[in-house]
């Protein structure tokens, strides 16, 4: 099959993952091409869309358009699933493979996996989890193909919104513990957490030790 992969940010944390499900979509015998340029996708049998940040709507181009959400749809639509997730204190997050429709995150559900979260996990780890599941449900999606059966959501919808600079904001009136999710999910290059204090703003990063 023509399998094609698209990441429309080039600077996105995913391209390393989606180099690798290209690699291992070749040995198993497809042709496939990873793209940061929406332009440059064409006809075809499979699209796989990868944390994209615009919709692409030449959905006619390919006989599967693909998208990887990390929630248990038709919950939790809309952005950064995973992140409002950590948010909330789930420790098992479901990573769902769906069929992209016009409607945002409402097409069939092909396949569905389970990160497990201890409560330590910093936003790289986290996105290894996530990258790694993404990579495991499209990998049997095209195993299976063309006997893929998409099930229709069933249940109450809801949506995250997009997150801003200030929800990375600490409350200074609360301990580290109590806002230790909020550490986690913060990207200590991109949106690292923050507080301010007599107008002046101060940035707070997080590691590991070894």
């Amino acid at each position: 099959m023509l399998i094609q992969i698209l990441c429309d940010n080039p600077s996105s944390w995913i391209l390393p993952y989606a180099e690798l499900l290209m690699a291992d979509l070749k040995q198993m015998g497809h042709t496939v091409w990873l793209y940061t340029d929406a332009q440059k996708v064409m006809e075809g049998d499979i699209l796989v869309m990868l944390s994209c940040e615009k919709i692409f709507k030449k959905l006619a181009l390919n006989t599967h358009n693909l998208v990887v959400h990390e929630s248990a749809l038709p919950a939790g639509k809309g952005w950064s699933p995973l992140t409002w997730q950590v948010l909330e204190g789930k420790s098992h997050i479901p990573v769902t493979l769906i069929e992209a429709v016009e409607k945002v995150d409402a097409g069939p559900i092909y396949g569905q996996v389970l990160i497990e979260l201890n409560g330590t996990e910093l936003v790289e780890e986290l996105r290894d989890k996530q990258g790694k599941a993404t990579i495991q449900l499209i990998q049997e999606f095209v195993k299976k193909h063309p006997t893929n059966k998409g099930a229709k959501q069933e249940g109450e919808e809801s949506f995250y919104p997009r997150r801003k600079p200030q929800d990375s904001q600490l409350d200074l009136n609360k301990t580290l513990g109590e806002q230790f999710n909020l550490l986690r999910v913060c990207d200590n290059e991109r949106y690292p957490a923050w507080f301010e204090i007599n107008g002046q703003k101060f940035i707070l990063k997080i590691y590991k030790t070894e």
